[in-house]
C-alpha cells in the first residue's frame, strides 16, 4: 500500500469556490479509482485560497490481476455443419482481439455455447496515476472559469503549480507548460518561496512550518480562535463577545491560509442605524465580524481577520477602521436622506420599477398583493386583514429608499425600520420585513399571521402571474425561483394551520392580472399541481410515508393542512392487520368498478346474504363516518372503516359481481363505488397495499 498526494498550486481561490471544488476533487478520483479498479483508503481533501489537495491513503501498489470469461455465440451459430468457424465465431474472436482458436465451447442453461478466457495482468498504480491526475484537472466544475495566457484549458483561478508525489517518487505529467514536481509554495507573505515535500507524510508539517494551515476545519476553529482572543486582548470579556456568524466563519476561513484577528472601534452614532444596516456593512462588505454585550447588543466594535501577521497592530487597527467608517458614513447619510420622505408617499413611484416585462410594474403587482391579502386574510385570520392590507401596500416600497439600493439584502428590514418611523404599527412593520420570510427552505418563519398572509399574497401573486404566462421551471431553469416560492406556501400554511383552497386562490391571482396571463383552469390546475410536486418532495424529505402520501396526493391536492391530516391518519393506521387485507380489497374495487360512478343502491335487488351483509355494513358505516369526515378526523373514520374488512372478504369470496341480470350487476357496481367513494375521500388506499 502507497500514499498519493495531489495538490493544485494557484492564484487565490473566491472564498465560495473552494468547498464545492475539493468535493468534487474527491468525488472525480473516487469514481476515476473504481473505473480502473484502483483500490484506496480513506480519500482527504485539504485547501486553502491558493491550494486545492487531495490525499489518498491506502493506495493499491497496482491493479488486481483480471480473469473475465467472455461469453459468445451459440456453438450451432458459431461452427457450421463441418465444424469451420462461422462469421459470427470469427467476428466475436476479432471483437476481443483473439483468434478462433482461441475460443472454448461451454455448456450453459441454454445450451452449448462459445466463450473467450482472457486474463489481464494489473498495470502499477504508478503508470495509471499520471493520466489520472490529468483527468482530475479537467473535471472540475466551477460557477465562473477563465484562461490566462495562451492556454487553452479553463480553471477557476490561473494553475501556479502541481505538486504530485506517490509516496516519496514525483508523478510525472505537464498540464498547460506545468511540470508536476515535488514543491508547494508557503504563505504568500510570510513564506513566499517553493518548499520541497520529500514524502506524502511530511507535506502538511512542511506547510505548517511555512506558515499554512491547510486544513480547512483547524484554520476554521484557529479562525474562531483569533476573534474572540481579539476581543478579550482589547476589551473587558465579560461585557463583549463576538456575534459569530457561521457562513461568514465559513467564508472568512477559505479567506486566509493564517489568521490573524483584529479588534477594531467606530463612533457611537453609527449606533443610530437598524441593526441589519449595521451589521450588513460589517458582515457582508467587509467579512468583519460584529462585537455584542451579554444582552447580544451590537457594541461600536468588530472584529477583522487578517491573512497576515503584522507588526504594528494599532496601524492595521486604523486601517481597518478607516474603510468600515466611509461604509458607515454612506449608510448613516442614505438613513438619514430616507426617512425624509414616508414609505407612503413612495407607493406611486413603484411604477417605475418593473415586475416582470409581461406582468407590469411593481405598482401592478402591490396592488394585486393588497387583494389577495385582503381575501387570504378574511378567510385564515380575520383580526389580522386590515393590518396585511396595510403592510402589503407598503412592502415593496422600501426598494426605492437609497438604503436598499446600496445594500439590497436589507430590503424588508429597511422597510420595517422606516414604517416605525413613519408612525405604522408594529405588526405592519414587522410584516414588511416578514414577509420576505422564509428565505429558502427550512428558514426562519414569519412570527405573526400578517408577515405570512403578505407572503402568502406576495408568492401566489409570482407563481400564478409565471405559470400564465408560461414561464415554468424546467430542469435546469428557475428564473424566479418558483421551487421555493412553492415550499415557501407549504410552510406558511403548515406553521400556521391555516385553511385555505389553492385553487381558489390561485384563480383569484391570475384573475387580478386580467388580460396578461392565461387564467383559465388548465393555468389553475398547473400551478396546484405544480405546489403539488413539491409538496411530495418535500415530504420525501422529511421521511414522511412515502406510500400515504402518494395515496392522499392522488385522489387530490388542494387544502395542505388537509392532506396532512390525510397523510398522518393513513399512516399511523396502515399498521393494522385488517388495513392490509382491506387495501388489497379496495384495489380489486377499484378494478372491478373502473368508470363507474352512481352509488344509488336498490335492497331489492340484494340477493344473496353476503351483499346484503355488505350493504348493512355500509349503511351503518356512512351514517358513522360521514360526521367524522366532516369534521376532519380521518384517523377515527379509517379506524371505523376497517369494519368493512369481513363484509368485504366474504362478499368476494360468494357473490359474482358482473351477474348475467344487468340490474343485479349494476346494483353491485353501485354498492362497491359507494365503498370506494367514502374511502377516496381521504386517499386511494390501493397504493399502500404491497407495504
Amino acid at each position: 500500500m502507497s500514499e498519493l498526494l495531489f495538490e493544485i498550486g494557484t492564484e487565490e481561490l473566491p472564498a465560495g469556490f473552494q468547498k464545492p471544488a475539493l468535493a468534487q476533487l474527491e468525488k472525480n478520483f473516487v469514481r476515476q479509482a473504481a473505473d480502473l479498479n484502483l483500490s484506496h483508503g480513506e480519500v482527504i481533501t485539504l485547501g486553502t485560497p491558493r491550494r486545492l489537495t487531495l490525499l489518498v491513503e491506502g493506495l493499491a501498489d497496482r491493479q488486481p490481476d483480471v480473469r473475465e470469461e467472455l461469453m459468445g455465440p451459440s456453438k450451432k451459430a458459431g461452427f457450421d455443419d463441418s465444424g469451420q468457424p462461422t462469421r459470427a465465431a470469427m467476428g466475436f474472436a476479432r471483437s476481443k482481439g483473439a483468434d478462433v482458436a482461441d475460443l472454448q465451447v461451454v455448456e450453459t442453461d441454454k445450451g452449448e455455447y462459445l466463450m473467450l478466457v482472457q486474463e489481464r495482468e494489473g498495470l502499477p498504480a504508478g503508470d495509471l496515476l499520471p493520466d489520472l491526475l490529468q483527468e482530475l484537472l479537467h473535471g472540475f466544475s466551477f460557477a465562473k472559469s477563465m484562461r490566462w495566457g495562451s492556454n487553452s484549458s479553463t480553471f477557476a483561478r490561473p494553475i501556479q503549480w502541481l505538486l504530485a508525489l506517490h509516496d516519496d517518487t514525483v508523478i510525472p505529467f505537464s498540464h498547460d507548460g506545468i511540470t508536476s514536481g515535488n514543491t508547494t509554495r508557503g504563505h504568500r507573505f510570510m513564506a513566499n518561496s517553493d518548499f520541497p515535500v520529500s514524502h506524502v507524510n511530511v507535506y502538511r508539517q512542511t506547510l505548517a512550518d511555512s506558515f499554512v494551515q491547510v486544513d480547512p476545519v483547524k484554520r476554521r476553529e484557529a479562525v474562531l480562535t483569533e476573534i474572540n482572543s481579539a476581543v478579550a486582548d482589547t476589551l473587558d470579556g465579560d461585557t463583549a463577545q463576538v456575534a459569530v456568524d457561521e457562513a461568514l466563519l465559513d467564508t472568512v476561513c477559505n479567506l486566509v491560509e493564517k489568521p490573524f484577528g483584529v479588534c477594531g472601534s467606530f463612533d457611537k452614532k453609527f449606533l443610530q442605524l437598524p441593526e441589519e444596516a449595521l451589521v450588513t456593512s460589517m458582515r457582508e462588505h467587509q467579512k468583519y465580524f460584529p462585537v455584542v454585550d451579554k444582552k447580544n447588543r451590537l457594541l461600536p466594535h468588530f472584529v477583522a481577520v487578517n491573512n497576515t501577521d503584522v507588526k504594528n497592530i494599532a496601524l492595521t487597527r486604523t486601517g481597518h477602521e478607516r474603510v468600515l467608517r466611509a461604509r458607515l458614513e454612506d449608510a448613516f447619510f442614505f438613513f438619514a436622506g430616507d426617512k425624509e420622505k414616508k414609505l407612503e408617499d413612495r407607493f406611486s413611484e413603484l411604477t417605475g420599477i418593473i415586475f416582470q416585462a409581461k406582468l407590469g410594474t411593481m405598482l401592478e403587482k402591490s396592488e394585486r398583493i393588497v387583494k389577495l391579502a385582503s381575501l387570504i386574510g378574511v378567510q385564515v385570520a380575520p383580526d389580522s386583514a386590515e393590518d396585511a392590507c396595510r403592510a402589503a401596500r407598503l412592502c415593496k416600497t422600501d426598494l426605492l429608499t437609497d438604503m436598499v439600493g446600496e445594500f439590497p439584502s436589507l430590503q424588508g428590514n429597511m422597510g420595517a425600520a422606516y414604517a416605525l418611523h413613519d408612525g405604522e404599527n408594529e405588526r405592519v412593520a414587522a410584516a414588511i420585513r416578514e414577509h420576505y420570510m422564509p428565505k429558502r427552505a427550512g428558514a426562519e418563519l414569519p412570527s405573526h399571521a400578517v408577515g405570512a398572509i403578505v407572503g402568502l399574497a406576495d408568492r401566489l401573486d409570482t407563481i400564478s402571474g409565471c405559470f400564465g404566462i408560461s414561464q415554468i421551471p424546467t430542469g435546469t431553469t428557475d428564473p424566479f425561483g418558483l421551487r421555493r416560492i412553492a415550499i415557501a406556501i407549504i410552510h406558511i400554511l403548515e406553521h400556521f394551520d391555516w385553511t385555505l383552497s389553492l385553487h381558489d386562490v390561485v384563480a383569484k391571482a391570475l384573475s387580478l392580472y386580467g388580460d396578461k396571463v392565461n387564467g383559465s383552469t388548465e393555468t389553475v390546475d398547473q400551478v396546484v399541481g405544480f405546489i403539488c410536486g413539491r409538496f411530495v418532495n418535500d415530504r420525501q424529505t422529511k421521511g414522511v410515508d412515502a406510500e400515504a402520501v402518494e395515496a392522499v396526493v392522488s385522489v387530490g391536492f388542494d387544502d395542505v393542512n388537509d392532506v396532512l391530516r390525510k397523510i398522518e391518519a393513513l399512516s399511523a393506521i396502515r399498521g393494522e392487520d385488517a388495513f392490509a387485507v382491506l387495501a388489497a380489497s379496495f384495489k380489486r374495487i377499484r378494478n372491478i368498478i373502473k368508470n363507474n360512478t352512481e352509488t344509488e343502491v336498490d335492497p331489492a335487488l340484494l340477493k344473496e346474504d353476503a351483499e346484503k351483509t355488505l350493504a348493512d355494513s355500509y349503511t351503518k358505516l356512512l351514517a358513522t363516518a360521514s360526521p367524522l369526515l366532516a369534521r376532519r378526523d380521518y384517523s377515527a373514520a379509517l379506524s371505523a372503516m376497517l369494519v368493512l374488512k369481513t363484509p368485504v372478504d366474504e362478499f368476494f369470496n360468494h357473490v359474482m359481481v358482473m351477474d348475467e341480470d344487468e340490474a343485479v350487476r349494476r346494483n353491485r357496481l353501485n354498492l362497491l363505488t359507494g365503498i370506494a367513494t367514502l374511502f377516496l375521500a381521504i386517499g386511494d388506499i390501493s397504493r399502500m397495499q404491497n407495504s
